[in-house]
């Protein structure tokens, strides 16, 4: 049987943050996987760079949405530590797509913790290629994010680059995998100073962009 996923250890929590973010305070990497994902609730596993389990993450959603709205579908991701206590919670409201209309554009919110909004991830019109916005809690733009221009690419890994900060990549996890599966991993890299809150507003980013551009319809 598989052996069980060795928790990451619980740092001290830094004034001003959030319960439960302070695991961020230690990390300048994290990545996620996706644990179950098959015409289900996706769920999520997050670890650090030596593979210590940091969070999980479940999307609840009903069956209607996802087999009606697909990957544009609205959600709520429910984003626990180890100890199964809920340290962030992931919305994104349903919104149309399309690329030749401004006002049909991806948005999410972030709140740590439940209820408490700390940034918001917002989508920037452009004719080919993705663009995102960080807000900090104030809706102050911190960060942007901008993707290539094809997202669909084999055998290698897809960068979003974060502004000289960072980036977002979706690694490339096989042919059979990418295929047959929503089964996408990730990794977030960023430095290890920068605001715990806008750390884990970029893990909604990435949560966005799985959704938009990797999940099969």
């Amino acid at each position: 049987a598989p052996s069980a996923p060795v928790p990451m250890p619980i740092p001290q929590r830094p004034p001003g943050c959030p319960p439960g973010l302070e695991y961020l305070t230690q990390v300048s990497l994290i990545t996620f996987s996706v644990i179950l994902g098959w015409e289900t609730n996706n769920k999520y596993q997050i670890k650090n760079s030596l593979g210590q389990h940091v969070f999980y993450a479940a999307e609840e959603n009903s069956c209607c949405n996802r087999s009606c709205c697909g990957s544009m579908r609205s959600f709520v991701l429910h984003v626990q530590d180890n100890f199964g206590q809920q340290i962030l919670t992931i919305t994104r409201p349903l919104m149309c797509s399309s690329c030749c209309c401004p006002c049909c554009l991806q948005k999410l919110e972030v709140q740590a913790p439940p209820g408490v909004p700390i940034g918001y991830v917002v989508q920037n019109w452009h004719p080919y290629l993705p663009k995102f916005t960080i807000l900090n809690q104030e809706k102050d733009p911190v960060l942007k994010i901008v993707g290539p221009c094809w997202s669909c690419k084999c055998c290698v890994d897809v960068n979003f680059e974060t502004e000289m900060v960072g980036r977002i990549s979706k690694q490339w996890t096989g042919a059979l995998r990418e295929i047959y599966t929503d089964a996408n991993s990730f990794g977030i890299s960023f430095p290890l100073d920068l605001d715990v809150k806008m750390k884990a507003v970029l893990l909604g980013a990435c949560f966005l962009i799985d959704f938009m551009f990797f999940e099969h319809n």
